[in-house]
């Protein structure tokens, strides 16, 4: 029997210390995969730009697919990124307030290092050959054209002399949300557009017509939070094009009842909107609003509300197909802290805009649908073939009667809220360590189906890269999570996410820098066929050979197995767990030593945390293995099987099996010996006695240097420092101040299965003396 089977002390104190409770059974909320910033580096599979002073401060991303650029917003400069694989050749351009903006900023009491700054926050395409940038200017807005040049050429300069007033244009804070969009050569803006952010509006400017702005006398925007702009056409009549925002904003309590609620929305304004003649001079003619509604059903028709809009993304369909827009929603409630995803078809929205107006008598009554007759040209709707009809010559809003203005001057809001696909969310995430900032999705065709991709950035730098599979209608939605990836070294909010389907590249941004990450490495799930069909990720497939990216073919299939629906491996690899068992059957079980009245650990590492795990014994003399039974004393843990103290019929061989959708695969079998009390008196020399505890008293092997070179053996240099923690915090906790420092920072030697000593100075400074080492030689090994 090996003379170190005594030495397994301090796993349980560990374990106690870091979520050493049963581990629960797998959840599919649990990312299947989990990849470190460091995992993504050296797998080539992302790569980070920290700016000229390594630290971007980002403001605003543009990513333009047709020059193969990426332009970036920053404070007090801009940056062009060309799309390759790293970063070559980066172009910065220098752009600060104006002279003695600054100083007029800080001498209204703002703070020079992190407000009287230019934070570049609007970058919009102008033309072929120029961007649109606007910035804070140390709260005096201003904007530009910065020259970009033509497809093909990286160049980057500031335009000195085409800077003006952005005032409408851009926020006067660095972090006022709001959102922009440029159309035919005017900028739309929804943002606050005063020094203290109170005057909250709509803006369109830059052209040669007349800019046009929100009504404020009518509070159309309750204290808004604007997420994004987007033109969007409703049919083939580019007249009847319309610019949608998507906000949320703080209003009185519909019921009447004290306090505020927050509401999401979608508003619209027509792009050829000129306001009125009469009524709403340079005002908005067409503006109307909707409640975008994201919701679970629950008992007795009661629902639970996600009324934060966090952000949204527009999956923009092949030709012929419906736009389907994903919002990112999130709880403002006191008693959990909840987000949710959910999907809206355009058409619904287009059918809530044209049903009934809401209306209310005054403010102590309740909205209801407008019952009343309602005026021609119907208020909101865009000037176009439909008004200009013989007879009724309403080609301009200018032409509209006021009764038409007046009517959605006095109705803007819709009765109908939007709801969306299926009635509830395709994804509910709840109780989560992180929140949830940034929403991308990718559509994929996979060999049993279309699947949504979703990837969704994290307030710490991670993104999680999720699909939610949806068996019918009525059905809830299973959320499956296929990876968390840790983007940034350190815990920074992800504030900006583009995807570029072309270079199956993701872009994420972050105060700190920016990543370029691609969508799939498929050969990081395995190198067998029932690993890359668990993996259940529809941008991979196996092909007869390796874990592979899956491409659809209109010619000769290939050999493919993918089964993203079930990640069913038993019916995808055929043979495979017949394989699987005959390897199990003929793997070799390690000898591991346990000491009786002791804590003894068995570790089993699966390679999926999605995957049940279940042990089995074997004892000298059984028929078969029975499963463990645990207890008090016995506990599965996530990292394995904890013995608390160990009795002398726990002997045996244990098999660490794993079962995932039907595939069943053995990780490790472990062969335990248990070291019975009686025995320990001819183990250790006398002079290693220790005052507590008592089972350490009068332990003496034969061959004390065969002894240490034994403890070097199993757990090497590397792991040698890595031995003061568990014990001194929990295990010998006190035992220290007598014996001296106890070596105790023992996390599991993997290859022996064994996981910690606490043998006292005496054997840390023999066992380095042996090996004409000192500490720090160790330390730097």
């Amino acid at each position: 029997m090996a003379p170190l089977a005594w030495a397994m002390c301090c796993l349980l104190g560990s374990l106690l210390l870091h979520g050493g409770s049963p581990s629960p059974g797998p959840s599919p909320s649990v990312p299947r995969l989990r990849l470190s910033y460091r995992d993504l580096l050296s797998a080539n599979r992302s790569a980070i730009f920290l700016g000229s002073r390594g630290f971007l401060d980002l403001q605003a991303m543009y990513l333009d697919e047709y020059r193969d650029r990426l332009f970036l917003g920053s404070c007090d400069a801009l940056y062009s990124l060309r799309l390759d694989q790293a970063w070559p050749d980066p172009r910065e351009v220098l752009w600060p307030p104006q002279p003695g903006q600054r100083e007029e900023c800080v001498r209204k009491g703002r703070d020079r290092l992190t407000e009287c700054a230019n934070f570049v926050r609007v970058l919009q395409p102008h033309n072929r050959t120029h961007l649109l940038a606007c910035g804070t200017g140390a709260f005096q807005p201003i904007c530009t054209l910065i020259t970009v040049g033509h497809r093909g050429e990286h160049v980057l300069h500031l335009e000195p002399s085409r800077v003006e007033n952005g005032r409408g244009r851009c926020p006067h804070e660095p972090s006022r949300p709001f959102a922009s969009i440029f159309v035919g050569g005017e900028l739309y803006t929804g943002l606050t557009a005063d020094f203290l952010g109170r005057e909250a509006m709509i803006f369109r400017s830059g052209s040669l017509r007349p800019a046009l702005r929100s009504d404020s006398d009518q509070s159309l925007l309750h204290d808004p939070r604007f997420v994004m702009a987007a033109r969007i056409p409703d049919n083939s009549d580019q007249d009847d094009d319309k610019v949608y925002f998507f906000f949320s904003e703080t209003i009185p309590s519909p019921d009447g009842s004290p306090g505020h609620v927050t509401i999401s929305r979608v508003g619209r304004v027509c792009v050829n909107d000129a306001g009125g003649q009469r009524v709403l001079v340079n005002k908005w003619s067409t503006f109307l609003k909707a409640r975008l509604v994201c919701s679970v059903p629950g008992p007795g028709g009661a629902e639970t509300y996600f009324d934060q809009l966090e952000d949204v993304f527009l999956l923009w369909p092949k030709t012929g197909k419906n736009l389907e827009v994903y919002a990112l929603f999130s709880t403002i409630s006191a008693v959990f802290q909840g987000f949710a995803v959910c999907v809206y078809h355009m058409t619904d929205i287009w059918e809530v805009f044209n049903g009934p107006f809401a209306h209310r008598d005054g403010p102590q009554h309740q909205w209801g649908p407008y019952g009343g007759k309602v005026p021609f040209p119907r208020p909101g709707v865009c000037p176009s073939k439909m008004t200009a009809q013989p007879g009724r010559p309403f080609g301009s809003t200018k032409d509209y009667p006021d009764e038409v203005l007046q009517f959605v001057r006095a109705h803007p809001l819709m009765f109908h809220p939007v709801r969306p696909r299926h009635g509830r969310p395709v994804l509910v995430k709840t109780h989560l360590a992180q929140q949830l900032r940034q929403i991308v999705v990718d559509r994929v065709e996979a060999e049993d189906g279309t699947y949504d991709v979703i990837f969704l950035g994290t307030d710490s730098g991670s993104v999680l890269k999720v699909i939610a599979l949806q068996a019918g209608s009525l059905a809830e939605p299973e959320e499956v999570v296929l990876e968390e990836l840790q983007v940034f070294k350190v815990p920074t909010p992800v504030t900006e996410m583009e995807i570029s389907v072309k270079r199956q590249t993701l872009y994420v941004g972050s105060p700190l820098g920016v990543a370029r990450l691609q969508l799939h490495q498929c050969e990081t799930y395995g190198s067998a066929c029932a690993e890359c069909c668990l993996a259940r990720d529809p941008y991979c497939a196996w092909d007869g050979a390796s874990c592979t990216r899956y491409r659809p073919s209109l010619g000769k299939r290939r050999f493919r197995r993918q089964d993203i629906r079930h990640g069913n491996p038993v019916v995808q690899c055929p043979g495979q767990n017949q394989n699987q068992d005959k390897e199990a059957s003929g793997l070799v079980a390690t000898r591991v030593f346990g000491t009786e009245h002791n804590s003894t650990f068995l570790e089993c590492l699966p390679k999926s945390p999605q995957a049940a795990v279940r042990w089995f014994l074997q004892r000298p003399g059984d028929e078969g293995p029975d499963q463990v039974k645990t207890d008090e004393r016995v506990v599965q843990t996530e990292q394995g099987l904890l013995f608390r103290t160990l009795s002398r019929l726990d002997a045996g061989t244990y098999t660490c099996t794993t079962l995932e959708h039907g595939f069943s695969q053995t990780v490790v079998r472990l062969a335990l010996e248990v070291i019975v009390a009686t025995q320990l008196d001819s183990l250790f020399p006398r002079e290693l006695r220790l005052e507590e505890p008592s089972a350490w008293r009068g332990l003496a092997p034969a061959s004390p240097k065969a002894w240490y070179k034994d403890i070097l053996q199993l757990i090497g240099f590397a792991n040698l420092p890595r031995v003061d923690e568990y014990c001194e915090r929990v295990w010998c906790r006190g035992i220290g101040e007598r014996s001296g420092s106890f070596w105790s920072r023992g996390k599991q030697a993997k290859s022996k299965n064994w996981a910690g000593l606490d043998l006292g100075k005496k054997v840390k400074s023999r066992v380095l003396a042996e090996h004409n080492r000192t500490p720090r030689e160790v330390e730097a090994t």
